[in-house]
């Protein structure tokens, strides 16, 4: 029989595995972006969330805070790298004022981080508070992470298109949550339970969304051109008398 610490071992490796998928879904939309040379309507907020969860994740899974969490510190600070280039090309292409919100979004993570890690290593003295301060840390932001589409499934409900919301990082943000609270419940950990379990929810929500809204959504490339009938070739004024018919 599988041992309980086996099995957690087995389910981590493939939340890993989704997480790694979760943090490329984003590259055709940044592919479009480049190509455009503009963000057009796609937000940066989940990118930012993204940063800041990956951060405190990696900051948990340290030796220092929560020993033995190599699993954990590994796929986010993958997610890190992903996810600051992802923010530098936004920045890029962005107007000049998301910009500027943007930088100033980056700046306040890294003062909150900066006050975080000091605050809980000269503040914490043993691996049980640590891990509870960040791990309290991690259930807000992680969260926050999961809730950061809400933005922009308030537009696909207004629009009544999918446009801006890719089907793919959907998709792997709900197998993403549902991955990792698995592996939460396993060998119970509430700070890993509780962000990923809303994280389920909210990928749940999108997907269906994404299949409600997906006929509705206008096709690229396929431009209707209404014929149009000249009247007598009669000019008046200089102006050509033309109508419609639809």
């Amino acid at each position: 029989m599988v041992s309980a610490d086996v099995a957690r071992n087995i389910v981590g490796i493939i939340g890993n595995v989704i997480s790694f998928g979760l943090f490329l879904s984003p590259v055709p939309t940044f592919w479009r972006i480049y190509k455009a040379k503009d963000v057009e309507e796609f937000k940066p907020d989940p990118y930012l969330a993204t940063l800041m969860n990956c951060l405190l994740w990696f900051f948990y899974g340290l030796p220092i805070v929560h020993p033995n969490s190599t699993l954990v510190l590994t796929i986010n600070g993958i997610g890190l790298v992903i996810e600051g280039a992802y923010i530098i090309m936004f920045i890029i292409y962005a107007a000049k004022n998301t910009r500027w919100k943007m930088l100033g979004v980056l700046a306040l993570e890294a003062a909150f981080m900066a006050v975080v890690v000091a605050g809980v290593l000269l503040g914490a003295h043993t691996h049980e508070k640590r891990s509870m301060i960040v791990g309290i840390l991690c259930v807000i932001f992680g969260s926050i992470m999961y809730a950061s589409p809400l933005t922009i499934m308030g537009k696909v409900i207004r629009t009544k298109s999918v446009e801006y919301m890719p089907f793919f990082l959907s998709l792997v943000n709900f197998l993403n949550g549902l991955c990792w609270t698995g592996y939460a419940l396993i060998k119970f950990d509430i700070y890993i339970t509780i962000p990923n379990a809303l994280g389920t929810i909210f990928g749940l929500i999108q997907l269906i969304l994404y299949f409600y809204y997906y006929k509705s959504t206008p096709k690229k490339g396929k431009n209707v051109e209404l014929p149009t009938v000249l009247t007598k070739n009669t000019v008046t004024s200089g102006n050509v008398s033309v109508t419609v018919d639809k």
